[in-house]
């Protein structure tokens, strides 16, 4: 469920929300931020795919050593779409472009998904002399603790605690100096106390949030 990361490999440490097949303006994002993948580590809190026009070339960037993400609640709809042959949920809710693909094309997104079956839910990236704590949705404790044991349907789907902070009443995490998730779709991200929303709604013609964590 846990994967931790130690931000002295890496020059430069960048932070991008949902995806959701928007991989044309993540490349023109990386592009003027002068990323380079030799030197620097994009991560995503999750939603990779769905809803998006290049959800197959999003599932490519599993494959890349510059790359790591969580896991989101799209990408667990599509695992269990092909575990339990239950395709409905999950075309419901934007997958209908894995139908639309070509046999290639099909076993080629086959193969990524089986690979973000194996995708932490939580991750966590020290840097600057800090912890950050990487996951969907939520972090569903009112303290982080490494490899403490947690519900992962609600670190995929839980909104509770954004919208205690919507209605002025949310609380700090403790265990960690930030937080950091995506999985609502908002005008503009938020940051309350140590936790940040910086899914910003790019498939639905938003901003693509980028944070340079290091």
């Amino acid at each position: 469920m846990y994967q931790r990361l130690d931000g002295e490999h890496w020059r430069h440490i960048w932070l991008v929300g949902d995806l959701h097949g928007c991989h044309q303006r993540l490349m023109q994002a990386l592009r003027e931020r002068q990323f380079d993948p030799y030197q620097d580590l994009l991560v995503c809190v999750g939603d990779l795919i769905d809803r998006g026009p290049e959800s197959l070339r999003c599932l490519a960037l599993l494959k890349k050593r510059w790359f790591k993400t969580v896991r989101g609640n799209h990408e667990q709809m599509a695992i269990d779409a092909l575990r339990f042959g239950d395709m409905a949920m999950w075309q419901l809710n934007g997958g209908s472009w894995f139908s639309a693909l070509s046999e290639a094309e099909q076993q080629e997104a086959l193969a990524a998904l089986r690979t973000c079956a194996e995708l932490p839910y939580i991750l966590e990236i020290r840097c600057g002399g800090m912890v950050n704590v990487i996951a969907h949705a939520d972090y569903p404790a009112e303290e982080y603790q490494w490899e403490q044991v947690v519900d992962g349907e609600s670190v995929l789907w839980r909104r509770d605690r954004l919208n205690q902070w919507l209605a002025g009443k949310g609380q700090r995490i403790a265990g960690a100096d930030h937080f950091w998730f995506g999985h609502t779709p908002l005008k503009a991200r938020i940051d309350k106390q140590n936790q940040h929303y910086i899914d910003t709604g790019a498939v639905f013609g938003g901003e693509l949030t980028l944070v340079q964590l290091q």
